[in-house]
């Protein structure tokens, strides 16, 4: 199978404008995101898709295969989807890598394509949840499993509802996972996704993921040991830096 790896890069956010291009030991975030991603044996190709001319001349300029995109798109979604008809070649499965974790393993993205064939609609990992304040956390999105690997459910609250149990029981009376977000999607369905619109459970929970659970399709798992660490914030590069010295 092919599969190209897409990282979508905004340059507008809330929290932490302008964070694809801020410099973390000697490289910016995109750049970082980028590197790690081709150490990764599994991806036949990887790309950046932007909406901003900064991120753009910059990532061209570092040598890295670029493609502007909509600046309309809600999500990295539906800007993976753009690029994908942009970029030349054919490809069986796109892995989206958020553009703002600088940190992600490569051994992350082998696990995520060593689990893909050709009855996958949708792939994600997950990881245990070690830490009672990250299971109460609603920054931290929770998941449910069935045996085979599917995925039953992702929320903001504790999941399942530990019933009748102390909360400080929690951790040690049933394993806890929480979404690490990053996807695979089969390049067919991918093009069905995004023409879904908005559903009750997504609106809800503001998770997009719930929008594919609700409309029937599947989303296999695959549970991963090495943390992830996202970058939304000054605060949350000064903490990962600690954790993650360079």
């Amino acid at each position: 199978m092919d599969i190209i790896g897409i990282i979508p890069a905004r340059y507008a956010s809330t929290r932490f404008p302008g964070k694809p291009l801020i410099d973390i030991g000697g490289k910016t975030m995109i750049q970082r995101v980028v590197e790690q991603c081709k150490k990764s044996k599994a991806l036949k190709k990887v790309i950046v898709a932007t909406d901003d001319e900064r991120i753009f001349n910059h990532v061209k300029d570092l040598g890295h295969e670029v493609y502007m995109t909509s600046p309309d798109h809600k999500n990295g979604t539906e800007r993976c989807h753009e690029a994908l008809k942009l970029v030349e070649g054919s490809f069986d499965f796109v892995i989206n890598i958020q553009g703002d974790e600088p940190f992600i393993d490569p051994q992350q993205i082998e696990l995520l394509a060593g689990i893909l064939n050709r009855k996958t609609e949708i792939a994600t990992l997950i990881k245990n949840i070690d830490d009672l304040e990250d299971l109460k956390n609603p920054n931290v999105i929770k998941a449910l499993k069935a045996d085979s690997g599917l995925a039953l459910y992702f929320s903001r609250s504790p999941i399942p509802h530990m019933r009748n149990i102390p909360t400080e029981d929690w951790m040690k009376s049933h394993q806890h996972y929480k979404h690490i977000g990053i996807y695979a999607y089969r390049v067919d369905i991918l093009a069905k996704l995004v023409t879904l619109s908005p559903t009750p459970l997504e609106l809800a929970e503001s998770l997009e993921q719930l929008r594919w659970i609700e409309n029937g399709y599947r989303i296999r798992t695959a549970i991963t040991p090495i943390e992830t660490i996202g970058i939304d914030s000054p605060e949350d590069l000064e903490r990962a830096l600690k954790e993650m010295p360079l």
